[in-house]
């Protein structure tokens, strides 16, 4: 397993860095604050927060502070749900308080993501305070959030040090510390599709990265029965899970070690959310339904022989001006920003398509063992989402069969990443797959 902190040389190939100076991760950790603030050469900490995170953890880092005698100067957006957009950036800046030489977010995604955005323009150093283990973005150098009103993920500086501490991250909504665990078990198909994109496209791998990855996963589903109960250990071990993946991020320079084509699913119901208003539930919840959705899909995939004459003839008939037009009915103006990538991608090409193909069928004993090895089946998916009480069905989220069929039919088209779609589209069982939601 990789060590946590620092640079390093792997068997990769690559020199490993993140920018994280401490990790603080468990009972009590928050007293420690002032002494990271030294650390860090800080006198005068800026303190961001929302309503909910004030309330949280806010008002007690405040408390700390001035125990301790160092000034600050604070803001709390006065709102109950902060949307991450132009908006909230701005009035982060604008109440910022130049005379600060540290910045401290209090909060988890939304806060944590506004947070490297101020710390990157301001040029201070940035210290995390988490008060859900509810996302992988911790220690990501990406921020999640709303421009022009689409769901984008900008790079920006990650925190110079995270501070986890289980008595505030216990707390948390119980549908926090759910959406977490949903959050890791993405990494079921990720590190999955990681492997087969690198079989089959060349992509760059790491294996130090994947295990990295696979322990931290393994470790929260051992302790998931644990987590409804607040339990010390369960909790302990999601926070440091999706810290993990955030690094693992860091350390391959890109998101593969942590998200596939069950992130993509999220991301599509998100941009519906916010192109047509359909109701959405948070980002890990979201992607361990697509989690159990892709588990599905694989299941039937196992079961497939590759069939080149049948492969052909699908791409053959394939019509991209046609679906070009389902993709603008379903997400709207987004969709434009796909359609636009594809330009550049050329992954609908019929060439590249036969390489491709030629190297699935070559491979084809290779992708079933890594699936084999990699990825549960639906099944032990769907009981892992019933000892943590996320139900199976997808309605709270108004999604029916036809709109996750077409969910993953987008999916392909949202990043240029190999994923189960498109592999799917390769083999020619695209469609065969979709009916099966």
């Amino acid at each position: 397993m990789l060590n946590l902190l620092g640079t390093q040389m792997c068997a990769c190939g690559k020199a490993h860095t993140d920018s994280i100076t401490q990790l603080a991760v468990g009972k009590g950790a928050l007293e420690k604050l002032p002494d990271y603030i030294k650390i860090l050469g800080g006198t005068k900490p800026f303190v961001l927060s929302d309503r909910n995170t004030f309330a949280a953890a806010g008002d007690e880092v405040c408390a700390l502070l001035s125990r301790s005698d160092i000034p600050y100067a604070a803001y709390s957006f006065p709102h109950d749900h902060v949307v991450p957009d132009e908006k909230a950036v701005g009035e982060a800046i604008l109440h910022f308080d130049s005379s600060c030489d540290v910045i401290i977010a209090v909060g988890s995604g939304v806060m944590n993501d506004i947070g490297k955005i101020l710390s990157s323009i301001s040029g201070k150093k940035y210290i995390i305070v988490a008060t859900a283990p509810s996302m992988d973005g911790y220690a990501s150098d990406t921020s999640s959030m709303e421009r022009s009103g689409l769901k984008v993920s900008l790079k920006y500086r990650c925190a110079d040090i995270i501070v986890g501490d289980t008595d505030i991250l216990k707390n948390a909504p119980i549908h926090m510390l759910k959406s977490g665990l949903g959050d890791m078990l993405a990494k079921y198909v990720s590190i999955a599709e990681w492997r087969i994109s690198h079989l089959i496209t060349g992509e760059y791998y790491c294996e130090a990265v994947a295990e990295m990855v696979r322990n931290a996963l393994k470790k929260c589903v051992d302790n998931a029965d644990g987590l409804l109960r607040r339990d010390d250990k369960a909790v302990e071990a999601v926070f440091e899970g999706l810290v993990y993946g955030g690094v693992a991020m860091s350390y391959a320079g890109m998101s593969r070690p942590a998200s596939g084509v069950e992130h993509y699913f999220s991301h599509i119901w998100d941009m519906r959310g916010l192109q047509f208003g359909t109701q959405t539930e948070t980002h890990g919840i979201q992607c361990a339904w697509g989690t159990l959705l892709a588990a599905k899909l694989y299941d039937a995939l196992r079961t497939l022989k590759p069939d080149a004459t049948k492969a052909i003839d699908f791409v053959n008939g394939f019509s991209y001006e046609a679906w070009k037009q389902e993709l603008r009915a379903f997400l709207g103006s987004s969709a434009e920003t796909m359609i636009a990538q594809e330009e550049l991608e050329q992954k609908y090409d019929k060439y590249t398509h036969l390489k491709r193909l030629d190297k699935i069928i070559q491979n084809w004993d290779e992708i079933l063992r890594i699936l084999n090895e990699e990825l549960p089946s639906f099944e032990t998916i769907a009981t892992i989402l019933d000892t943590i009480g996320i139900p199976k069905d997808l309605s709270a989220i108004n999604v029916d069969s036809q709109t996750a069929r077409l969910t993953f039919l987008a999916t392909k088209d949202i990043r240029d990443k190999y994923v189960l779609s498109r592999l799917a589209w390769d083999l020619g069982v695209l469609e065969d797959l979709s009916e099966l939601l």
